[in-house]
């Protein structure tokens, strides 16, 4: 996986019109350009997708609002934040580069191609990965803070990205496929880079259906029969390994089949006992 990362001007700027104001300076300036500019506020919300489409390269039908930004002097001194922030995220991620894409090459099995990491400050709060219609966009929006533990930031950023390249697939069966996705990025990913287990994480609404997937899972994983007791132990969920036909074809197939396997096979599944947490 290859990460760009880029402060690009009208991407800021797009989201300090249209995300919460992160300073009182901030507020009253969106509100003295609403005020006098309703029209061209209105016709900046409509850029977003444009944006993320092409950023290097985008040019606003109207322009009046991004250069009354760029003329303040406020924002010069927040995009020399942005910036210092880009400097601090990329530092984060070149420390892990190369052990993150091991890790995430034998939990995928399948190419990303090179995503674009979107920098905008901080303070905003803000992750989008927004796919436009008909069009994959291999972009990512970051503004959240990095946590003090990196792992986290790196496993959410990684999980945001699997998770937009995913996120069409099999739309009928899109608790199944989201599932996997923890199963992988916000369970094994974040626990092999981190050291400890992670694997009672995640949306609580796929917690069900996640541990009724672990022993395939762990198949998936070539954990071999005699070693799952260990791999329950250390994630404190429990099943019967003697009720389970060993799937030993899982271990040589990419996420994708996984995914259909789960699928292909979801009555199955769901009717095993329900699991429990140790």
């Amino acid at each position: 996986m290859n990460l760009k990362f880029i402060v690009n001007d009208y991407v800021v700027i797009w989201n300090l019109l249209f995300q919460a104001s992160i300073s009182e300076n901030i507020h009253k300036m969106k509100q003295k350009l609403w005020q006098n500019h309703k029209i061209e506020y209105n016709q900046t919300y409509r850029d977003n997708l444009v944006i993320l489409k092409d950023p290097k390269n985008f040019i606003p039908n109207n322009d009046t609002i991004y250069n009354l930004i760029l003329e303040t002097h406020g924002y010069e001194f927040l995009k020399r934040n942005t910036e210092k922030f880009r400097m601090e995220l990329l530092k984060v991620w070149d420390e892990r580069k190369k052990e993150t894409n091991k890790i995430i090459k034998n939990l995928l099995r399948f190419d990303i191609k090179q995503y674009e990491v979107l920098v905008i400050p901080p303070k905003l709060d803000v992750v989008d990965t927004t796919n436009v219609k008909n069009k994959k966009v291999n972009t990512i929006t970051w503004g959240k803070k990095i946590e003090s533990d990196t792992t986290k930031t790196i496993t959410e950023l990684v999980y945001k990205i699997v998770d937009s390249e995913l996120k069409d697939y099999n739309k009928d069966y899109n608790e199944v496929v989201k599932a996997v996705v923890e199963l992988a990025i916000l369970n094994e990913f974040q626990t092999r880079l981190s050291g400890k287990s992670y694997y009672l994480t995640g949306d609580t609404t796929l917690n069900y259906l996640k541990r009724q997937i672990y022993p395939y899972w762990l198949m998936y994983m070539g954990v071999e029969q005699d070693d799952m007791l260990g791999y329950m132990t250390r994630d404190k969920i429990a099943f019967d390994i003697e009720k389970y036909t060993y799937e030993k074809e899982l271990k040589g197939v990419d996420l994708y089949t996984f995914i259909d396997f789960c699928i292909k096979n979801q009555k199955h599944i769901v009717k095993i006992e329900e699991l429990e947490i140790i």
